[in-house]
């Protein structure tokens, strides 16, 4: 059982894995952009509103963007985390060959940075219930470029 769980535990440290898993973090992180820019057009807030409604959970009903503000707050929201996710996607094509390490690093800091201060703002805004989200999409994003590489591909 030991040497399967290092088997996988090997293939999980290799540039090649780190490498794809640079493009799920981009992923994860850059879907939020089109989302909260949808924010900005009441007529298309809809899934705006219902991501906001589960990350302030219990889902209720009680989170719109009919707010100027809130709407123009949601289009700087929306820019930076669709910039931030094309940011790391190419990150892992153009860099990330030349420099694993660094990128691996800053990823990871810039992930825990983001988690950090969305989490203190959440429980300030009275949100607490977006510290269990984070948590779980800063596991996710992070993932295997947790650790560095071990393997060489």
């Amino acid at each position: 059982m030991t040497q399967v769980m290092k088997a996988f535990g090997n293939k999980l440290t290799t540039k090649k894995f780190h490498k794809l898993w640079l493009k799920v973090t981009a992923i994860i992180v850059g879907s939020f952009g089109p989302i909260f820019f949808l924010g900005t057009m009441p007529e298309f807030s809809m899934a705006a509103s219902w991501t906001m409604d589960l990350l302030s959970w219990p889902v209720d009903g009680k989170q719109d963007f009919l707010d100027p503000t809130t709407r123009f707050l949601s289009a700087l929201t929306g820019g930076f985390l669709f910039g931030w996710g094309i940011m790391i996607w190419y990150l892992s094509v153009w860099v990330y060959d030349k420099a694993p390490e660094p990128v691996r690093k800053s990823v990871v800091v810039g992930i825990l940075a983001w988690f950090v201060l969305d989490s203190a703002g959440s429980i300030a805004s009275g949100n607490t219930s977006n510290l269990f989200f984070n948590s779980f999409i800063a596991c996710l994003a992070i993932g295997p470029l947790w650790s560095k590489t071990h393997v060489r591909d």
